[in-house]
Order: C-alpha cells, then structure tokens, then sequence
C-alpha cells in the first residue's frame, strides 16, 4: 500500500513553511506543496525541506478533481492573501473564500479531513470579545476585507454543518522565522530587529484612544514553534474538529513586545512613537486575547512560550538570516 499524501497549501509561506519543518521534524516527508512562489523570495523556506512534489497553487484544484493525486490523507489549507491593507474584495472572494470552498467540497466528497486556517481578523473590534464558539462565531463583524473573507468562510463551514469534521483555527499574531518576504504584514519583530539593533530605537504607532496609553495597545502574540505544535495536534488527532483559536490566551502590550526584542538584542530600550496612517486607523485592533478554553477542552495540553522567549528564540534566528 503507498504511503498517504499530505497536502500542505502556502506550504511555502510564513506558517506553511514552518508546519512543514515540523512535518520533517516528525519524520513526515510524503507531503505536496501547493503555492504560488510568484517573484517573491519565499522560495528559500522551501529550500533544505523534505516534500514529494511541488504544485502551482492555480493548478491544483484542476488536478484534484481530474483525479491526478491519489492517495489523500489530510488537506491542510493554510494559502491565504492575508493583507489587512488589500483592498480588492473580488480577489479575497475568488482567492481565500471560493478557494477553500472548492477544496472543503472535495474533501467532503472524498472523505478527506480538511484543516484550515481562520485569523483574529475576524473578531474586529472585540465588541462580543474573542471567544471561539459557535454561537459568537455567528455574530462577528472585521474590520478589513481580509477578516471578512476568511468570516465568510467559517460561517460556511458552520451553516453546512461541516465544523463536525474539519478543523478551522484562528490564529491571532503569530511571529517568528520564515516571515521576511510578508512586506508590510511582517511582525513588528523582523520589521524593527536591525532598526533596534543598528539605531538602538524603535518606533511604534501612537494611540488614537483614550483608554490606551502611546504603545499599551495589546495583542495576543503566539510564537510559530507553539502555533505549528497545534497544527500538528490536529493533524495526528483527526477526531478533534471545530473551529478554535489559536493564540497564546494572555494579551500583551507593544511595548512589552518592544521592551523583549531590546532584552534580546543586549540593548536599553528606547521607543518613539510615531503616527498610524489615518487609512489603517478605523481598521485598527487595540486588543485581542484568545479564549483558550475550547482548544484546552479538545485535549491540547502543552505550555505556550512566554512573549520574551519566543522573542529571544526568534532574534537568535535574525541575527544569523536563518530559516526554519
């Protein structure tokens, strides 16, 4: 009997690429990579990486449904345009929603579990908070077309009662290696490491509320290595579906994130707040904090690395322009 196949899309993008490193790390190899390498760099995080084939990302649907690949044991959507600044809302609709439509649908009809990646950016502004069931799932309002389209997709899933086999998950700010080629999408740690260690100061965006002081505006960040640990617990406990956040569960600060990347680099902070462009102001999220209970309650146990370690963790690889 031939091994099963993995299929593994934006398996060359920022989480893609380290799912498929941990893949390899987990002694999984049969896996093909769907993506659309365009004039980008993201290449390199393929390089070095163990997988059966390469696939264009347009040619891929055609493939599957001509019966081309055979063999499927797991679709693992992660291909997404995940700008939160694009603004062209017939690309998100043919691009992250039909997309993962077309693929959800073949994957029900082949009896293939899907898992696929959902974002934060569907909470929007908070106001019915960042917990993951159901019921507040339905109500949710992005601020951004990205956020829409990917809520578009989850309320699918639910309205076809498909979260009672395939597996969404939220993942709110994830950093960490692999992410240099995301542009202005990149975390604030890759975007800043050589502003904080060549000029020994940062800047970051003034706030625009009262509530929060300049740089105490908060996000969930969750460090890659724990995000990819997550994935594969899905991938190896295939019973487990549902839509779930994946976040770290605690709610930091920008200066707190600022104030870790000095602490790595050996340097005394030093952080200067500057304007947030008026276009990305109504769009901006002043706080998100995962709600845990649920990925906790499908029987997911391991500890999540504090802000500061990953962070170190993280500069250890940009110091040395070193890939997952």
């Amino acid at each position: 009997m031939k091994k099963e196949i993995l299929i593994l899309t934006g398996g060359a993008g920022f989480i893609g690429s380290c799912f498929l490193w941990k893949l390899n790390c987990e002694g999984f190899d049969n896996i093909i990579v769907v993506d659309n390498l365009g004039t980008s760099e993201k290449w390199r995080n393929l390089a070095g990486k163990r997988f059966l084939d390469y696939i264009q990302k347009d040619d891929f649907p055609g493939l599957l449904n001509e019966g081309k690949i055979k063999n499927i044991r797991t679709i693992i959507h992660l291909g997404a345009c995940s700008s939160t600044i694009f603004n062209d809302g017939a690309y998100f609709i043919k691009n992250n929603y039909e997309y993962s439509k077309s693929l959800a649908e073949w994957a029900k009809e082949h009896k293939v579990k899907f898992i696929y990646a959902s974002s934060a950016a569907t909470y929007g502004d908070g106001e019915f908070g960042y917990d993951d069931s159901n019921e507040n799932t339905r109500r949710l309002r992005p601020l951004n077309m990205y956020g829409y389209s990917k809520q578009l997709f989850d309320m699918w899933i639910l309205n076809n009662g498909l979260d009672r086999e395939m597996t969404g998950v939220k993942f709110f700010n994830v950093f960490g290696p692999n992410e240099y080629h995301k542009g202005e999408m990149m975390s604030v740690v890759c975007k800043k490491f050589r502003e904080a260690g060549d000029k020994g100061h940062i800047g970051l965006f003034k706030s625009y509320r009262d509530d929060y002081k300049d740089g105490e505006q908060k996000r969930d960040f969750i460090y890659i290595k724990d995000a990819v640990d997550v994935l594969f617990y899905f991938l190896e406990n295939q019973e487990k579906s549902g839509i779930f956040n994946l976040g770290s569960g605690t709610a930091r600060s920008w200066n707190d994130l600022a104030r870790g990347m000095f602490s790595a680099l050996g340097k005394k902070p030093s952080i200067e707040y500057i304007e947030m462009p008026e276009t990305l102001r109504p769009k901006y999220q002043y706080f998100t904090e995962a709600r845990m209970e649920k990925l906790r309650a499908a029987g997911y146990t391991r500890n999540f690395r504090t802000l500061e370690d990953g962070i170190k963790d993280y500069v250890g690889y940009l110091r040395e322009a070193r890939y997952l």
